[in-house]
């Protein structure tokens, strides 16, 4: 049995999904279980709907839903062959938005929210079964909200979700395709809720590991990871192999392709994940696994959009609870910190959520003299960096004697070391890297 989750980014047309529909139909006689997202758009337009319910604008939010459900049965009307199953499906897509409509008559709260987003990935989820239905494909549908839960801390009730997940197998019976809705689930007090970003990716991991799967395979439109970034570095190239800790380092810059809260359930069950490409099936795509290669180096990945904050106090030598203070700034104001370098009289930080940056920057200045420079960026190198790795550390600091490099964060994790430069520096950084490491 494998997990087998398609990404809304692989679900962008009616051809497209008829294309998900073949390479699903392949697996008959596996009891494969399918992850399926909303309809690429679907997400945003549903977010965009409720915007307009929040400030009490119901003419705008029905005009936006009345030009969704049309996208829906248009897409109904190329996707089947069969008249009945068309007129059928395209009734379940009109009761769909009509419950969105009854929803939208109410007090709208983000309770009200979670539901009307749910209803994408139900609608997508149900016109690729009714596909594979028409394919005479033996499907049976495996409703996410019936297993998937939710605690008070919002993170996964592991063990509610195996028990029930396989209650729910065991009721639907044998069938060559189970297919379930990516991220939605239940919470804590039973109501309708979601994973948050990535939560596809959750989804899928946490069913493999609850399932005990042999793999979980992750379709995207991009050929797994490369080894640098592909529209910057002209030879870049699909990595083959990277270890799971190796992926958990490089996921942070590349949420697209997969994003880091599913590698931990894969990992600790022990499960390979295969990322696959929707528009290149053939490529091998990236395997992940516990399996390490020593004295590699996998690949330099980098991301945008970063805010350095440098704190300079004589208050924080030979002080004890300073870096807490500190750090107890960006917790209230819920602003996740990406690197951290100290030395006896200042701290260098990196954040890439600036949306508190004034507050902030206002509340450090109680510490010490507060600097901070926007338009930054954090370069990557992920493989094996241990210091065993005798030599490598150097090679990869001398590939980058030409760039003005602002911080170095290196052993917090033998997978990475992190450089921040000016964003301006990227293109030269990743091809001077590039040439030095895979070259």
């Amino acid at each position: 049995m494998k997990v087998i989750k398609f990404g809304s980014s692989t679900a962008t047309s009616p051809q497209r999904l008829l294309e998900i529909a073949d390479l699903v139909s392949q697996h008959k006689g596996e009891s494969n279980i399918v992850v399926f997202s909303a309809i690429d758009g679907t997400t945003e337009s549903l977010e965009e709907i409720s915007d307009y319910l929040y400030k009490k604008n119901a003419d705008g939010a029905k005009e936006l839903t009345n030009n969704l459900e049309r996208q829906y049965i248009n897409w109904a009307n190329k996707l089947y062959r069969d008249s009945n199953r068309c007129n059928e499906v395209k009734l379940y897509i009109t009761e769909m938005f009509n419950s969105i409509r009854e929803i939208s008559k109410n007090i709208f709260t983000i309770f009200e929210e979670k539901r009307i987003i749910a209803c994408g990935v139900t609608l997508s989820t149900h016109l690729m079964y009714e596909c594979l239905k028409e394919k005479g494909v033996n499907i049976k549908k495996l409703a996410a909200i019936d297993f998937m839960r939710i605690d008070k801390n919002e993170e996964p009730d592991v063990n509610y979700i195996k028990e029930n997940l396989k209650k729910q197998l065991e009721q639907l019976g044998e069938a060559d395709i189970y297919i379930t809705e990516g991220s939605i689930c239940k919470n804590a007090y039973n109501e309708i809720d979601y994973l948050g970003i990535g939560g596809n990716d959750y989804t899928a991991s946490l069913i493999g590991a609850a399932a005990q799967v042999d793999e979980i395979i992750f379709w995207s439109d991009s050929d797994g990871i490369y080894n640098n970034n592909p529209r910057i570095v002209k030879n870049a190239e699909p990595v083959k192999e990277l270890n799971f800790d190796e992926a958990a380092e490089i996921s942070y810059f590349l949420t697209r392709i997969i994003h880091p809260t599913c590698i931990m359930p894969a990992k600790l069950a022990n499960i390979p994940v295969r990322l696959m490409s929707i528009g290149n099936p053939n490529c091998e795509g990236t395997l992940i696994s516990n399996d390490f290669t020593q004295n590699c180096i996998k690949a330099v990945a980098s991301k945008d959009g970063i805010t350095s904050i440098r704190i300079k106090s004589g208050r924080m030598l030979m002080a004890h609870g300073f870096l807490r203070k500190v750090f107890e700034i960006f917790e209230n104001h819920k602003t996740a910190i990406d690197m951290v370098t100290t030395s006896e009289v200042g701290i260098s930080i990196t954040i890439d959520n600036d949306r508190h940056i004034d507050e902030i920057m206002d509340s450090l200045k109680r510490f010490g003299t507060v600097s901070c420079q926007k338009g930054m960026t954090i370069v990557c190198i992920i493989g094996d960096l241990s210091c065993q790795n005798i030599g490598m550390q150097s090679c990869i600091v001398n590939a980058l004697e030409e760039i003005p490099t602002h911080m170095i964060s290196y052993g917090g994790s033998p997978f990475n070391i992190s450089f921040l430069i000016s964003t301006r520096d990227k293109d030269i950084a990743l091809n001077a890297l590039n040439n030095q490491l895979f070259n």
